[in-house]
């Protein structure tokens, strides 16, 4: 059996693991790794979280854990049989060993069990279905590891079998795909005949399910041809895409986001033809407020607000942040200029501080313009001076132009 010793895996026994592993021991419960950890450690990255799994009940880690005096959090895991224990200011999420008894696509009833090949086989991906011992040994029932090494993505058993027991797994299946495989259109043909049969499932999971994998699809490799994938095998009709997605514009612009650390939304607006679509996605989704504000303008917007040709290529956008009474129209415009592919321009209008108008009605009272009405009318008068100069023009400037007016 394969032993692994990386510095990523020693760097997990904290003084919260050691003593976590010696109640256990202490028992004689088994303990270990499970699932994405396993698979990060396996690639050489430390883990963001870690689950447990373990042969223990949740009603013996809770004896356990009372009589050992360690505090219990209680987050509503344990029905699914998954016990949190807080040690040494770590929270340890810990779950019993166990098999689906009955699925309906989105939920599961669960049995326990202290058969690991049992577990193994209800998760979803091979590279998702390994365990690893506080000893580093692996247990890998279905060759996730060598899977893992030629970077494929496979499903556990069978694809169709697996699919329907939760049919949010077909986007777990995209979104994998696009983090550890090396090129695109790598795929087993019967797991896409698969997704393709059971695609209409996806109709009964949650927007905010569905919100949360499409986000990490389109932020990771291979995102143009998976939603390709996506409308050929008929997804996309069923998670709030347009039917008739504009896949050119979307193939062009991947190729400008590349390195440009987009927001999921950049990408996505790619596909939309106009604001229907936007509205279409967030009526299935759910997004947020900004998501949405932000797709907006990005459709409305990037036609015709494009670089002046000329030295100030970057006026439009100044300007147009400038007259802007919105909130967020900074990030909005940076997320614009990310989908035009214009990197350069990004830099600079990152590196721009929004200057502010330097006269105020004050100044023109001192110099007896008495009236609101022309003070109005004057302070607009200057800001379109002030604008013209592109923001250059100081206080005595204005107020001297001022007198000329």
């Amino acid at each position: 059996a394969m032993r692994l010793q990386a510095p990523q895996f020693q760097a997990l026994f904290t003084p919260g693991l050691r003593s976590v592993a010696e109640l256990f021991e202490k028992k004689n419960y088994e303990l270990r790794i499970a699932g994405g950890a396993v698979r990060d450690l396996l690639s050489g990255v430390t883990p963001q979280d870690i689950d447990f799994a373990t042969t223990a009940t949740p009603e013996e880690m809770k004896e356990m854990f009372t009589a050992a005096g360690v505090r219990l959090i209680n987050n509503k895991g344990e029905k699914h049989g998954t016990i949190t224990a807080r040690l040494h200011e770590q929270n340890f999420e810990i779950t019993t060993l166990r098999i689906d008894v009955v699925t309906d696509g989105r939920h599961a009833e669960v049995e326990f069990t202290t058969d690991w090949q049992k577990d193994a086989e209800r998760r979803d991906l091979t590279v998702n279905s390994m365990f690893l011992g506080l000893d580093g040994t692996l247990y890998d029932f279905f060759n996730g590891y060598e899977d893992l090494k030629s970077k494929k993505i496979r499903f556990v058993g069978k694809a169709t079998e697996r699919i329907q027991e939760d049919y949010l797994r077909i986007l777990r299946y995209f979104r994998f795909y696009g983090r550890i495989a090396e090129k695109p259109g790598d795929h087993e043909p019967n797991t896409l005949q698969a997704i393709k049969e059971n695609a209409k499932g996806l109709a009964g999971i949650s927007g905010e399910r569905i919100w949360v994998e499409l986000k990490k699809i389109l932020l990771g490799n291979h995102v143009n041809h998976l939603v390709q994938l996506m409308y050929e095998l008929d997804i996309a009709q069923y998670i709030g895409l347009p039917l008739d997605g504009n896949l050119e514009e979307f193939d062009r612009v991947t190729k400008n986001l590349q390195n440009l650390s987009p927001k999921p939304m950049t990408v996505l607006a790619s596909l939309f033809k106009g604001k229907d679509d936007v509205t279409n996605l967030d009526l299935r989704l759910k997004i947020s407020k900004e998501e949405k504000n932000l797709g907006l303008f990005l459709v409305k917007h990037r036609q015709e607000l494009t670089k002046a040709l000329g030295p100030e290529p970057l006026r439009p956008y100044q300007d147009f942040l400038m007259d802007s009474r919105e909130a967020n129209t900074n990030s909005k415009i940076l997320e614009l200029l990310k989908y035009q592919g214009e990197e350069q321009l990004l830099k600079e209008m990152q590196e721009w501080t929004v200057p502010s108008f330097p006269v105020s009605g004050h100044d023109l009272r001192k110099m007896g313009v008495t009236s609101g009405k022309e003070i109005g009318a004057a302070l607009q008068q200057l800001r379109d001076e002030w604008k013209k100069s592109g923001y250059h023009m100081d206080k005595e400037e204005l107020l001297s132009c001022l007198k000329k007016l």
